[in-house]
């Protein structure tokens, strides 16, 4: 769970507020925000769905961030592909085959 975690804390990295602003929009402690970032508290559906309200973002985007499925991990290769000239895609593709071949020989 704590890619669930990560995700919070990247969202709200992006949204550019501290915990202590999400906590205080949750009406709970900074200490609570911290311990769902880390994965040392699992958030509810609920809890998440008021943390996707906060940043602005769908609920699924928070749980497919933290997804292992190939198709969700696919998406956001994705997204972080989007905006990126064609010569700079193509150069991390070529990088991305590289690692993907070396994981394969093992």
């Amino acid at each position: 769970m704590k890619a669930v975690g990560r995700a919070i804390a990247s969202r709200r990295g992006e949204v550019g507020l501290s915990q202590e602003a999400v906590a205080e929009a949750l009406g709970i402690s900074r200490e609570a925000v911290s311990r769902m970032e880390t994965g040392a508290a699992v958030p509810s559906v609920v809890r998440l769905a008021e943390l996707a309200e906060i940043f602005d973002c769908e609920l699924e985007a928070l749980i497919a961030e933290a997804s292992n499925r190939k198709l969700d991990q696919a998406r956001r290769l994705a997204e972080m592909l989007d905006g990126l000239p064609l010569e700079k895609r193509e150069i991390l593709m070529d990088v991305v085959k590289q690692v993907v071949s070396g994981f394969t020989k093992n």
